[in-house]
């Protein structure tokens, strides 16, 4: 084993910050928000976070080349950044920080940073979230993380009883969204940001102190307010850096999409499905001239209403299933309860699906056949070709899709709303990722 004094190790910590801060400045900046803290061997035989400081043994980090602590600290500031701390829910603590690290490792890997020996990484798991990688993990898997996950509490037996049972929303692959999960920044964290300090002689953030002396000098994990303060916190830390990295040129394209989905506004895509058709509704008021054999010659303000034409296009190439459907369709009928839609319903797979369109009134109920085909290759443009051969284009197309298929070449000059189940993009229009 390396012997290096103690003032050593901290000078070789502050080193690999240091260069992480000029080759790396994203994650330079995060690693900067978290103090530096020895831990006893006992319970830190590596390194560990609690989102509030970096744990670390020195025997370990004697041990690590520079390149390697430079990602050590890098996942442990990822952990903190992506919210891992209040993401968790109701999944068993053991698989849940397994797919964490197997999470975090590829994105790192992918900025070129060099591991340790004995990292978790599966190229299988590569681009996905921790939401989506747990549900693919055994309950039986005794791997290790490197780190020590210091701010969840440990299982109960009864939570770790009833996880999967009581929450079959986990599936593998997982179609969840799982910014879901995580609090979002108030409307004005960016902004805020720049209250923060950003130098390292101040990077201290204000956090509640533990005993040292209690429990082995092991922090206890976070109360459910503190977990939810730093994830606060950490968004905001998260914008800050992505900012400052932009303006110096080295925000990488990985990072800058990991960044944008998880600083992405989220609300249920019911609630945004709705806030698109009430804001076609165009009731309005009007000021015309009535007929002049009503006698009266005030001219008073009466409420006049038009009517929505939309488009409801569904994907039945089989990658939807009929349940997910008949919810799409219900959703889309509480909303015509609210607004006057005249609503022409498209089923389409490599083509328009026999029997559609289907034309429903607004005082008319949205339905399928019981009968309905499809199952076919992914198509959108038959649903583009018909809607050119109306007469009138749609206010809206609202299209329920996995988005896995074949898009137009141009885009229509009415608006698209994209439904998407799954991880897939857009070319253009506006996407709503089914949660």
């Amino acid at each position: 084993m390396t012997e290096l004094s103690a003032q050593a190790i901290e000078d070789k910590l502050v080193a690999a910050r240091t260069r992480l801060i000029l080759d790396q400045p994203f994650l330079g900046a995060l690693v900067l928000r978290l103090p530096l803290q020895v831990a006893q061997p006992a319970w830190c035989p590596t390194t560990g976070t609690d989102a509030r400081k970096f744990y670390y043994n020195p025997a370990y980090i004697a041990e690590l080349r520079p390149a390697e602590l430079q990602f050590v600290l890098a996942h442990e500031a990822l952990h903190c950044a992506l919210g891992h701390f209040v993401r968790r829910q109701h999944r068993v603590k053991h698989r849940w920080d397994l797919a964490c690290d197997y999470a975090i490792n590829p994105i790192l890997l992918d900025e070129g940073l060099k591991p340790p020996p004995g990292i978790l990484m599966l190229k299988e798991y590569a681009g996905l979230t921790a939401e989506e990688i747990y549900p693919c993990i055994a309950d039986n898997d005794h791997s290790e993380t490197l780190d020590q996950h210091l701010y969840d509490k440990e299982d109960s037996s009864h939570q770790g009883s009833q996880d999967q049972q009581s929450n079959p929303l986990d599936q593998c692959p997982s179609e969840s969204d799982p910014a879901k999960q995580q609090p979002n920044p108030s409307p004005s964290a960016e902004s805020r940001q720049s209250s923060e300090p950003t130098s390292a002689s101040s990077s201290q953030p204000n956090q509640t102190e533990f005993d040292p002396a209690a429990n082995g000098g092991k922090p206890p994990p976070l109360s459910q307010q503190e977990a939810e303060d730093l994830g606060v916190q950490w968004q905001q830390r998260l914008a800050g850096a992505a900012q400052q990295a932009e303006q110096a040129g080295k925000l990488s394209g990985v990072m800058k999409r990991l960044v944008q989905e998880l600083l992405r506004p989220r609300l249920p895509w019911r609630h945004l499905l709705a806030h698109y058709f009430t804001g076609l509704a165009r009731d309005d008021y009007t000021y015309t001239r009535p007929s002049n054999r009503r006698g009266n010659p005030a001219i008073f303000p009466s409420l006049k209403s038009q009517q929505i034409n939309a488009v409801i296009a569904l994907d039945v190439s089989g990658s939807i299933s009929d349940a997910e459907l008949q919810e799409c369709l219900a959703e889309i009928n509480a909303i015509k309860g609210q607004v006057r839609a005249r609503i022409s319903l498209l089923a389409c797979d490599a083509d328009l699906v026999e029997g559609f369109p289907r034309v429903f009134e607004p005082w008319e109920e949205l339905s399928l056949p019981p009968d309905l085909a499809g199952g076919g290759t992914t198509d959108f443009r038959p649903v583009f070709t018909w809607i050119s051969q109306q007469d009138q284009a749609p206010d809206i197309l609202v299209y329920f899709t996995d988005a896995a298929g074949f898009f137009p070449t141009l885009e229509p000059n009415y608006p698209v709303l994209w439904l998407v189940k799954g991880r897939k993009d857009v070319p253009w229009g506006m996407k709503i990722q089914l949660n």
